[in-house]
């Protein structure tokens, strides 16, 4: 069913579970007023960890969204998903009738999947009990199980994805979303990422690698994107969920628009398990690929405003990312507002593109940017306007979302404000 002319797709519902809140108004809330979720983790006891904190969901209840059988099911990161989906369903106003369900598409980005699942059952066959492994082990630990249950619990029976890119997962998933109205025809997309791996496993294995914070006794300070001194990402936890509706039909039906999709990018440093190149040549890669996917509606470069940071507070990120994004833009960097919500919410890895695609659809319609947190000390190296402690009201044409991924996997969203752009169709369609 792909269009011989391509749609527009707009951003009309929004939908978040994360460390500072679960619900669209109470994450907007903790986000732009510097609330900070990261403290001790609780999900299991850390003795013997080099970390010991995380960020956290603490204000989520899964009888809200799902039945007790389900919910028993069910892995969390599962459990996110549906509720930030139902969420933003509410949210866009959508009634989702037996026609629409049938062409509408869902594309989840998910990083790590059931991996507590994956712990536990792990325990019962060491334990010389391999009867005794639920029947649920596969469906629970597999990814696509959240786009899975998403698309049964909401009856959508368009295509269904799952983007399983590490931490550019969630921004992957939009991507591919926006794809599917703009060149495949579709009418919404349910689009997004979850990840909920607070868990021995992955606290040790990224330990392993040196990439997590060990600020035990100051965790409320562990998370400092671009700081001289950030010493590792903190590990978090949630869901981001955008409804994407063909433009068209958004404004028939009356929706309330947040923003539009104007350009989507990706790239592959193929350079390094975890490590980006020096110079930035990935990320400058998606970065340009997004900028020229927006160049169809007349966006410059000089149109963006502000960028949500990939930033997860790692020495090597938040510098590569800086140059990176001083290389795209040039003179016009320092005219940019760069933020990292991690400094608030952790790395929610595959959820991370999700949230961020959602917190830039709002700071667009509300001209409202969140702040970057424990920003003390800036690295005299990384030289940006990263909105220290404090929100800053800007209004905005255009903004960018990175989201940078092990395995050298990049992905770039540009949003632009509702009714802001027109696009510029080439001759023969």
């Amino acid at each position: 069913m792909r269009t011989p002319t391509p749609k527009r797709a707009v951003v009309t519902g929004l939908g978040l579970v994360t460390p500072v809140g679960t619900g669209l108004e109470k994450a907007w809330k903790g986000l732009v007023g510097g609330e900070n979720g990261v403290g001790p983790i609780t999900r299991f006891p850390p003795q013997g960890l080099k970390t010991a904190i995380a960020a956290e969901v603490k204000d989520f209840d899964p009888l809200d969204f799902l039945d007790k059988k389900s919910v028993k099911r069910l892995e969390p990161f599962i459990h996110f998903a549906v509720a930030a989906a139902k969420m933003a369903v509410a949210d866009a106003g959508l009634e989702l009738t037996a026609e629409l369900r049938a062409e509408t598409a869902c594309s989840m980005g998910c990083g790590l999947g059931g991996l507590r699942t994956m712990e536990e059952n792990h325990s019962i066959i060491m334990g010389g009990r391999p009867d005794r492994i639920s029947p649920f082990f596969i469906p629970m630990l597999i990814g696509n199980m959240s786009a899975g249950i998403v698309a049964i619990e909401l009856g959508l029976k368009g295509p269904n994805y799952l983007s399983a890119t590490a931490c550019a997962a969630g921004t992957h998933a939009v991507g591919l979303g926006y794809q599917l109205i703009r060149d495949g025809g579709f009418p919404v997309v349910v689009a997004g990422g979850t990840e909920s791996v607070v868990t021995p496993l992955a606290v040790s294995g990224f330990n392993a690698i040196k990439a997590l914070s060990t600020r035990n006794d100051e965790p409320e300070k562990a998370s400092r994107p671009f700081d001289s001194d950030r010493d590792g990402f903190v590990l978090g936890e949630g869901a981001g969920i955008l409804i994407l509706e063909e433009r068209e039909r958004a404004k028939a039906r009356g929706a309330r628009i947040y923003a539009e999709l104007l350009g989507f990018g990706a790239s592959c440093d193929a350079f390094h398990f975890t490590a980006p190149p020096d110079d930035g040549a990935g990320a400058v890669a998606a970065m340009e690929r997004a900028l020229a996917d927006a160049s169809a509606f007349g966006l410059k470069r000089e149109d963006i405003g502000y960028v949500n940071a990939h930033g997860t507070s790692t020495q090597l990120n938040d510098r590569i990312e800086t140059l990176a994004i001083k290389k795209v833009f040039g003179e016009h960097a320092g005219n940019l507002c760069v933020s990292s919500t991690k400094s608030e919410i952790g790395h929610l890895l595959g959820a991370a593109g999700g949230v961020e695609a959602a917190v830039l659809a709002l700071s667009i319609s509300r001209g409202l940017i969140p702040p970057t947190v424990n920003l003390d000390n800036p690295d005299p190296e990384l030289d940006l306007d990263y909105v220290p402690w404090k929100a800053r009201e800007k209004k905005l044409k255009a903004g960018m979302s990175n989201s940078f991924g092990f395995g050298g996997t990049n992905g770039v969203l540009i949003l632009g404000a509702a009714d802001a752009w027109e696009l510029e169709i080439p001759s023969g369609g």
